[in-house]
């Protein structure tokens, strides 16, 4: 196997393209299981979460058991309640249902401004300032999305369609960009691995609650394609982009790692063309480009203050 003779650091970048790959083909698994059947968003997220389960019990477990790790305390119990249903819950959710209303491209682009969401939740609560390059990263992402949004706009024709979708989505990065925001000082304190892992439980849990209080249980009898594309989603969108990002970050570190998913947006435009047929114009690609630039200069930013 050719990889066993790669250096530690081109290991870590694959792993982080790898990463960015499985991270940006989420939006292609949920379009195409929407046009598969009529799935609504709770049953098909509830089949994500349900695949993904095992892995991350059997990693929230062995990390709470591993030596040297401390009691949870009430404090921790909190914190990761409100993160997993944050971070993983009500940020999938509202991502699920923005995708039947947008496109595949647009949602991405949306969910990538989560990092200049985290730096204005900073300035706002955290009293951090703003500096000029966030500004210009603040920019920069916005007016990206408005070019994608005025591309969706010249395709669909459909201005409420189009805003409610956005909406939702836009919630989901602002949950994420609260995740984030408050994860920081949980993992630290607790490691990465038993984080993760204690987080998916609380948010399989939420989901599944949500799950039992909207739907019958004969929501779950679905055509094979659904439970495919829901395990599909799982393994390569959900648990091995995690796991692949983590080693990245532990071989290359977080900075670089950041900036090779950057790749995220661009591949899901890509794959959204090819796989989905949606269509690809110039706006479209220059708003990619603008959303990344921004993401960029807030990650530089970032790296400069550390």
């Amino acid at each position: 196997m050719p990889w066993k003779h790669w250096s530690s650091e081109r290991l870590g970048v694959a792993l982080a393209i790898l990463a960015a790959f499985g991270f940006s083909f989420k939006a292609i698994f949920v379009k195409l299981a929407y046009a598969a059947a009529p799935v609504d968003a709770v049953t098909l997220l509830s089949l994500r979460m349900v695949f993904s389960l095992p892995v991350f019990l059997w990693i929230g477990l062995s990390a709470s058991r591993a030596a040297g790790a401390s009691p949870l305390t009430r404090r921790d119990w909190l914190a990761l309640c409100v993160l997993g249903v944050l971070g993983y819950y009500a940020s999938s959710m509202l991502d699920f249902l923005g995708l039947q209303y947008i496109s595949a491209g647009l949602e991405r682009l949306i969910l990538f401004t989560y990092p200049t969401l985290t730096v204005l939740i900073g300035v706002l609560f955290m009293g951090q300032t703003l500096e000029k390059r966030q500004v210009g990263a603040l920019l920069l992402s916005y007016a990206g999305i408005g070019l994608a949004f005025a591309h969706d706009l010249e395709i669909s024709g459909d201005v409420g369609t189009l805003l409610l979708g956005s909406a939702f989505v836009f919630g989901s990065a602002l949950t994420y960009a609260l995740y984030s925001a408050g994860a920081e000082p949980v993992i630290r304190r607790l490691g990465s691995a038993r984080f993760a892992g204690l987080a998916m439980l609380v948010s399989t849990a939420a989901t599944q609650l949500n799950f039992f209080i909207a739907q019958p249980l004969s929501a779950l009898r679905q055509p094979l394609p659904i439970y495919a594309y829901g395990a599909a989603m799982a393994l390569f969108s959900t648990v091995l982009p995690i796991l692949w990002q983590s080693a990245a970050i532990r071989r290359i570190g977080a900075a670089r790692s950041v900036l090779i998913g950057t790749l995220g947006p661009v591949l899901t435009i890509f794959f959204s063309w090819r796989l989905l047929q949606e269509p690809l114009s110039a706006a479209q690609l220059m708003g990619a480009g603008l959303v990344l630039a921004g993401v960029l200069l807030v990650s530089k930013a970032k790296k400069n203050a550390r």
